[in-house]
């Protein structure tokens, strides 16, 4: 009957699904060697973190601790 052979179909589609589980190709998959955000800018936050720093040292010890 119609019901039947449609029963039977989705039942093979599920199946056909169940068994692709897991199965994901390696292009898919993200590789751990790339970086989220690019080396300029990784750079020019460095430069920006280290020199504050570097003024705010240089700024207390000219002003021998009074700030």
């Amino acid at each position: 009957t119609t019901s039947r052979r449609l029963a039977d179909r989705k039942v093979e589609r599920f199946e056909k699904n169940i068994k692709k589980r897991g199965a994901v190709p390696d292009t898919a998959t993200k590789k751990g060697s790339s970086y989220p955000v690019g080396p300029i800018v990784l750079g020019f936050f460095v430069f920006v973190v280290i020199g504050s720093s570097l003024f705010q040292i240089i700024r207390t010890a000219t002003s021998r601790g009074m700030a």
